[in-house]
This record gives C-alpha cells, sequence and structure tokens, in this order.
C-alpha cells in the first residue's frame, strides 16, 4: 500500500513533488539581461566575482530569452522598443520571471513625461519584482534576486510535467511523446 499517491492525472501534484519542482526553479536561475540604459551597467557590476551571482545559484549568461528564466529589464522602455520587449517576453520558455531593474523601467523615471518613454514595463508585460534607484545598486539587484527565489518558493505547481513540456514546447513543435524504442515488427 503507497502512502503518497503517485496518480496525477487530476493535474495536482502532491506537496512534496511541489517543493522540490519549487526548489529546482529557485536555484537554478538563468538570467537574460535586456540591457536598455544605464541601468544595465549596473547590472554587469553586480554579475562580477565582488557580489557573485554564484552563490545565489544565478547564472547570468544566458545568451538569449530562450536560454533564460530571468528577463531583467534594466533601463528606459521607449515607445519604439515596446514590440521588441514583448517579443523577447513571449520567447522566455516554461514559467517566466521578470525584473524591472530601476527607475526608468519602474515608471519612466526622469525622462516620465517624454513623448517616447512609455511609463514602465509593467504596462507590456507583468513584472515580479520592482528593483527601485536611479540607478540601482548592484546589492539592490541581488536583493531583487532574493526576492524572486522567496515568491518562486511560495508558488503552487498545479501542472503535470507533460502540461509544462507542452507549454514549454515551440509553436508547430509537438512534446516527445514516442517510445525511445520501438517494438519488434512481427515476423522478423
Amino acid at each position: 500500500m503507497a502512502l503518497v499517491s503517485t496518480d496525477v492525472s487530476d493535474g495536482v501534484l502532491p506537496d512534496p513533488v511541489k517543493f522540490v519542482l519549487n526548489w529546482g526553479d529557485r536555484y537554478s536561475l538563468w538570467v537574460f539581461n535586456l540591457g536598455l540604459a544605464c541601468c544595465a551597467v549596473e547590472f554587469v557590476a553586480a554579475s562580477m566575482t565582488r557580489d557573485d551571482f554564484g552563490r545565489l545559484a544565478v547564472t547570468p549568461t544566458a545568451t538569449g530569452p530562450r536560454e533564460a528564466d530571468v528577463m531583467v529589464v534594466s533601463g528606459t522602455v521607449t515607445d519604439k522598443m515596446a514590440p521588441a520587449v514583448q517579443r523577447l517576453y513571449e520567447q522566455l520558455p516554461g514559467r517566466r520571471y521578470v525584473i524591472s531593474f530601476g527607475a526608468c523601467s519602474n515608471s519612466g523615471g526622469p525622462y516620465w513625461d517624454s513623448y517616447s518613454v512609455t511609463k514602465g514595463v509593467d504596462q507590456l508585460i507583468p513584472i515580479d519584482v520592482y528593483v527601485p534607484g536611479c540607478p540601482p545598486r548592484p546589492e539592490a539587484l541581488l536583493q531583487g534576486i532574493l526576492r524572486l527565489q522567496a515568491k518562486i518558493a511560495a508558488e503552487t505547481t498545479t501542472e503535470t510535467t507533460t502540461e509544462t513540456a507542452r507549454s514549454a514546447a515551440p509553436t508547430g513543435a509537438t512534446p516527445f511523446t514516442t517510445p525511445l524504442l520501438r517494438p519488434p515488427r512481427a515476423g522478423r
């Protein structure tokens, strides 16, 4: 007799499985920096050895949005750049997290009254963590990552692994459902 039900056909995972999945997501973040202005320099400073993203289990070297878990929008988002920001957000696979880094990406910053500045990136995409400052210090970004990790730890996972694989599959692709070995043909 099993103590824990392993049937996840109803779409609800047992609590220990939720904990392990959230722990894995929390401590294996790949960050894609969308550096648009001066805050991008502070992001680079935060990723240097003095502050060490590695001790937070964060890899700041995702080469593109398709390899990242977290997108950091740092700097002024102009109306002309807004479609590109949305497109990059849509390219993030699976569970998507966004950190708005700096006053310009939070609310337009000192350029809020300009005709061409988006009044906060939250008008374009959903934001998980806001990091204030103009420009914020590197330690503020590390604090924002810690807050994001706490938010991930508190999430409840209700999807089965196949549903997650389907949502993470690129458009036009189907998740792997065929067996690794084909059964032998009859008569051979």
